[in-house]
Formats: C-alpha cells, structure tokens, sequence
C-alpha cells in the first residue's frame, strides 16, 4: 500500500508522485483509516470525532483534557488515530511518547519520525502540524512544562530507562 500523503506534500519516499488531495471528509490526510486494536482508543476516538471533540474529551473519562492525533503508518502508510493528553502552548502541541512509562516507545512515535506530518483535532477543526522531536535545553524547557501540565510524566518517567521522547507540533 502507497504511504499516505497530505496535498502538496512529496511522500518521505521522495517519490513526487506521492502526493495527495485533501479529502473532504474531517481527515486532512489521505489514506486508509485502520483503528487501533484497543477498543478503548477506537471507542474513544469515534465519539471525539462524531461530536466535533464536545464528548470523549478527557482520558477515558476522567478530567484530563485529550486531543486526537492522525498520523501515517511507517510501514503499511494507513492513517492511525490516538487520544494524547492535551498539553499547548502558544498555539504549538506537545506528543510526550510515554505509554505509561513502558521500557519501548509508542507505535506512533515511529510513524512521527517517518511522516512527521500530522492531523490534530482540538475541538471541532482538525489541523496539520509538522512534529519534531525535541533536544536538549528546548526538551528540557518542553519537558517540565509538560510535567507541570500533567504531574504523572513524571511519574512515567520513573518507570523506565529510557529518556521519554517528546514531540513539538507547529502548525505546518
């Protein structure tokens, strides 16, 4: 299957042929739709989007305020959806790749690093954001504000070895 593309976009292959019309539908990428084998994430990204993010806007029900991001599978180029905890700044988003604190990072912080464009749906309007994974004294800077938004990264981050990757999306 070809990967997916956003209009006027060359897919990460190079190939120029790649590109894409934005469909007409809430999906600003081009694709396959494939949802998550966690019914809890298809349920909860189903009801976001059917009501424009006026339901299913918190964690699975609690009262920390999520967004929806689209990403592009690294391998199979399908669109995959995932509720991510909503932490904004100045109209930019972050996309901390906890899972928990797991010893291995999220699925789709793989399709980021391939495809780092992106849709984030905030409310009623999704929109595309370019993802770039932040370094030093800015994912430093990023990181504790991250914390201070939702004191359990921190928390996570106890939980594993790794140094829990966080992406920065602008709007491209």
């Amino acid at each position: 299957m070809p990967a997916a593309a956003v209009a006027g976009t060359p897919r990460a292959d190079g190939n120029p042929g790649g590109e894409t019309k934005v469909s007409r539908d809430m999906s600003l990428l081009s694709g396959e739709y494939v949802p998550s084998a966690a019914r809890w994430v298809r349920d909860q990204v189903a009801e976001y989007e059917s009501s424009g993010g006026a339901r299913a806007n918190t964690l699975r029900g609690g009262t920390d305020p999520i967004v929806v991001i689209t990403s592009v599978g690294r391998k199979s180029g399908a669109l995959r959806k995932n509720p991510l905890m909503r932490i904004e700044r100045g109209g930019k988003y972050l996309a901390v790749a906890s899972m928990g604190g797991a010893p291995t990072n999220p699925e789709w912080y793989h399709n980021f690093l391939a495809h780092p464009v992106v849709q984030l749906q905030d409310g009623p309007e999704p929109r595309l954001y370019r993802a770039r994974l932040l370094e030093g004294e800015e994912r430093a800077d990023w990181w504790a504000f991250a914390v201070q938004t939702w004191p359990t990264y921190g928390e996570y981050q106890k939980r594993t070895d790794r140094e829990i990757p966080i992406f920065l999306l602008e709007e491209a």
